[in-house]
């Protein structure tokens, strides 16, 4: 199990890599990347509703730091690392005594995970570690998770109910 386990870590971690660094739209403000819109996040999201909270911060963290060596968009900052890895915690947090989850449940736990990383955390770090103007950066991350949020949360639900009925993911489940 700790082998499966690892695979599907690793390539979810992969999947995140791609989206992030490669499938995104970045808009830049103050000739650095600003804001980031894409489905980079999600498969941290589905690792952490899948795994539990140790997996999706490992794999959060794994997806940061590798995507950084792979790809690198400016200097390398802890910050954002950290903040992968608490996208990885919350979302299995949100809903740990739940067997199963019903929409309401994924939005509840997507909702939380991404106003507190992609709505402040990353905002605040753009602002206090390189400089950016708080409010150009604070807009378009609300705009966009505005539709982000429940997009993630549709689909993480069918994601893992896919990954559960045909891969038997469910078993290992938290």
């Amino acid at each position: 199990m700790v082998i499966k386990r690892a695979v599907y870590i690793a390539l979810l971690s992969g999947l995140s890599i791609v989206l992030t660094r490669i499938l995104s739209l970045r808009i830049p403000i103050g000739g650095i990347e600003g804001v980031r819109i894409g489905f980079g996040p999600l498969p941290i999201i589905i690792a952490s509703f899948l795994f539990g909270p140790i997996e999706g911060a490992l794999c959060g963290a794994v997806s940061d730091v590798l995507g950084y060596f792979i790809n690198p968009m400016g200097p390398y900052i802890p910050a954002f690392t950290i903040i992968s890895m608490i996208r990885g915690i919350l979302p299995s947090l949100t809903t740990i005594t739940k067997e199963r989850l019903s929409f309401k449940d994924y939005l509840i736990g997507v909702g939380i995970t991404q106003t507190l990383t992609s709505m402040f955390l990353v905002p605040l770090t753009l602002h206090f570690i390189l400089g950016l103007p708080l409010k150009p950066v604070l807009i378009p991350a609300i705009i966009s998770q505005a539709f982000l949020i429940p997009l993630y949360s549709f689909l993480s639900m069918e994601i893992i109910n896919v990954l559960s009925y045909r891969f038997k993911i469910g078993a290992i489940n938290k």
